[in-house]
């Protein structure tokens, strides 16, 4: 049952950061292009890629931090299925450069990501 707690509390905290983070990325970067949704990618996969390495190689983290902040927290933050649906529509739309765009750049960027959090974790 605390598993279940940890996880849930993580996902209110992600999905609720989701959230405000799209919300906030859309008024200051006012596109069609899903500029929030990548962002979110990118900085989830950082966050993930930091954490893990972190926790495992730097610091003794009890593991239930790793089951609230991994499977909780970044699984709600991170919208993959955002990504894909915004993909799907920008395909439907016409759109197919700016699907490619998305599809590239949240693909290799957010990879980026995980190994600069990683490195980042290693580092300090």
């Amino acid at each position: 049952m605390q598993t279940v707690l940890l996880i849930s509390l993580g996902a209110i905290i992600g999905a609720n950061l989701r959230y405000f983070v799209a919300q906030y990325v859309s008024r200051l970067i006012p596109s069609s292009f899903p500029f929030g949704t990548l962002i979110i990618n990118i900085s989830a996969s950082f966050i993930l890629g930091f954490f893990l390495v972190w926790t495992s190689e730097r610091v003794l983290a009890d593991p239930r931090w790793r089951i609230f902040f991994a499977v909780g927290f970044c699984a709600t933050y991170s919208t993959y299925s955002s990504y894909a649906f915004e993909t799907f529509a920008l395909i439907e739309t016409g759109r197919w450069t700016a699907a490619a765009w998305n599809i590239l750049v949240t693909n290799a960027v957010c990879f980026l990501a995980v190994i600069a959090g990683a490195a980042l974790a290693r580092s300090i």
